[in-house]
C-alpha cells in the first residue's frame, strides 16, 4: 500500500524504523515511553491500538468484528514465543508476521505455553520466567503492528513443550500426584489446581511493553484449552468432559472479552449417531481418545468448535491414495461444519491441516489440491452464512528455521503455488466483508499488491 507525504514520509518510516531494530535487538524498549509519528490507519502507540480495538465475537453460529461477520484466513506458527526470547532469532517473529500479512493472513494460532523445558514460560508450578513473558508480551505487540489476531494454546496433550506430562511429573514428584499416567493431568485435583494458577498468571499478565493486561488485548482472538486434548484411559469420554467444563468456566470466570475453544481434533464419541462415527477415519472410527466432538463443543462457555485434518497419518494403514485422502479430507470438513450449522448453533474452524511431503507417492501437487477443497468448503460456508468459519495450514515459517521443520512445514517463498493459494482464500474471504474493517482493508491492499 503506498501513502502519500513524500519528504515527510520518509521522516517516519526512518522513525519507525530505528524503533523497530531497537526492540528487536535489545527487547527491554518500553514502548509505552516512545511518541511514533501517526501512519494513516495506524495507532499512535501498541498501547493505544491495544485499547481501541474491537473484539472479536460470536453471534450463533459466526464470528463477528465491528457489527459485520469475520471470515479470517489463518496459519499455525507454533515457535513464536519461543523465538522471540532470544535476541538472535526474534527477526524470525516479525518475517514470518510480514510473509503472512502480505498472503492477507489475518490470524495465528501459536503456543502460550511452555512448561518445564528449554525457555520454560512455568518453570515449576506457579513459577515463571519473566525473559520468557517478555517474549511473548513482544508477539503480540509484532502481531498488532502487521494486523494479525492471536489464537493462544494453553497446554499441549503432546510432551512437546512439557505438555500434561510434565505437570503429572511435577505433581509426582512433589508427591502430591495420584497416579503417575499422564491422564491424571485431567483428573487428579493437584494438578488441576497447578492448571488454574498458570491460567490465572497468564490471562491477568499485564503487558510490559503496552501496559494492558492479556485478558483485556482484543490482539488475541481466542484460547485454546489445549492442543489436541486426548484421555486414553476413559473412552467413556467423561473425564474429559468433566476437565473441560471445569477449566472453561474457570477461564470464562477470569476473562469473558475472549473467546474460548478446546483444541480438539474432531473425533466423535459415544454420544454421537452412527452416521457420524462413520465420518472418523478408518481403523480409528471406534477409538475416540476419550473425546466426543459434538458433547465437547456444546458446553456453555466454549464458544467454537476446532477440528484438526491429517490424512496421512490417520489413514496410513488403509494406505490410502491421494484419491482417498482427498475425499476423506471433504467428508470431515463439511461433516463437522455441518455440525456447528445444526447441532451447535457455533462456528467451527479447522484449526489445523496439513498433507506430508514424507508420504508414499507424495508431489507437491496433492497439497494443492487438497488444500484448495478445504478452502472451497470453507468459503462456500462463509458465503452462505454458515459456521465454517476459517482453516490455518500447519505450518508456516520463514527462511533459515530448518531445525523447526516437520512433515508439513511450508515456507511460503519456496512453495509459489501454495502460496498463490493462501493469498487468494484470504482475497476472497476478505472481499465477503466489502472492506468493513481493518483486517478485511489490509488484506484487500494485499491481494490488490500482486497475485505473486
Amino acid at each position: 500500500m503506498a501513502f502519500g507525504g513524500g519528504l515527510a514520509m520518509y521522516h517516519v518510516l526512518g522513525v519507525a524504523t530505528c524503533v523497530a531494530l531497537l526492540y528487536f535487538t535489545f527487547g527491554a524498549v518500553d514502548l509505552r515511553h516512545i511518541s511514533l509519528p501517526s501512519l494513516p490507519g495506524s495507532g499512535a502507540s501498541p498501547r493505544a491500538a491495544a485499547v481501541a480495538a474491537p473484539f472479536v465475537e460470536r453471534r450463533g453460529a459466526q464470528l463477528f468484528l465491528e457489527g459485520e461477520p469475520f471470515y479470517p484466513n489463518g496459519w499455525n506458527s507454533y515457535w513464536l514465543m519461543d523465538q522471540a526470547v532470544e535476541p538472535r532469532s526474534r527477526d524470525r517473529v516479525s518475517r514470518m508476521f510480514r510473509a503472512a500479512a502480505e498472503m492477507g493472513l489475518t490470524v495465528c494460532r501459536s503456543w502460550a505455553f511452555n512448561d518445564g523445558a528449554y525457555n520454560a514460560l512455568q518453570v515449576s508450578p506457579g513459577h515463571f520466567d519473566e525473559r520468557v513473558f517478555k517474549a511473548l508480551d513482544r508477539v503480540l505487540v509484532e502481531a498488532g503492528r502487521h494486523g494479525v489476531r492471536l489464537i493462544l494454546s494453553l497446554a499441549n496433550n503432546l510432551e512437546a513443550y512439557g505438555g500434561k506430562t510434565q505437570y503429572v511429573r511435577w505433581a509426582w514428584e512433589e508427591g502430591v500426584g495420584l497416579s503417575a499416567s499422564n491422564d491424571s493431568f485431567f483428573f487428579d485435583p493437584a494438578i488441576r489446581d497447578y492448571f488454574k494458577v498458570y491460567l490465572k498468571t497468564l490471562l491477568t499478565r499485564k503487558n510490559h511493553l503496552t501496559g494492558v493486561e492479556y485478558r483485556d488485548d482484543p490482539t488475541i482472538l481466542a484460547w485454546e484449552l489445549m492442543n489436541e486434548p486426548r484421555c486414553t484411559t476413559d473412552l467413556s469420554g467423561d473425564t474429559l468432559q468433566r476437565w473441560i467444563e471445569e477449566m472453561a468456566v474457570y477461564v470464562k470466570s477470569i476473562d469473558r472479552k475472549h473467546l474460548l475453544t478446546v483444541g480438539a481434533e474432531g473425533f466423535y464419541g459415544p454420544t454421537s449417531p452412527p452416521s457420524k462415527l462413520d465420518v472418523n477415519p478408518g481403523t480409528w472410527k471406534d477409538n475416540n481418545y476419550g473425546s466426543d466432538f459434538i458433547r465437547n463443543a456444546k458446553i456453555p462457555d466454549i464458544d467454537f468448535a476446532s477440528i484438526h485434518l491429517y490424512p496421512d497419518t490417520w489413514l496410513l494403514k488403509q494406505r490410502a491414495t491421494a484419491e482417498e485422502k482427498l475425499e476423506f479430507a471433504k467428508r470431515w470438513v463439511a461433516s463437522h461444519i455441518e455440525d456447528g450449522d445444526t447441532e451447535l448453533g457455533k462456528p467451527v474452524l479447522t484449526t489445523e491441516f496439513g498433507l506430508s511431503k514424507r508420504a508414499q507417492g507424495f508431489d507437491p501437487s496433492h497439497r494443492d489440491v487438497l488444500y484448495r477443497a478445504i478452502y472451497d468448503i470453507v468459503y462456500g460456508s462463509a458465503a452462505r452464512g454458515g459456521a465454517g468459519a476459517a482453516a490455518f495450514v500447519w505450518q508456516l515459517a520463514p527462511e533459515g528455521m530448518e531445525e523447526y521443520h516437520d512433515d508439513y512445514s511450508v515456507v511460503p517463498s519456496e512453495h509459489p503455488s501454495l502460496r498463490r493459494l493462501i493469498k487468494e482464500q484470504s482475497c476472497r474471504l476478505a472481499k465477503l466483508r466489502r472492506g468493513a474493517g481493518e483486517e478485511a482493508k489490509r488484506a484487500l491492499a494485499a491481494c490488490a499488491a500482486g497475485s505473486s
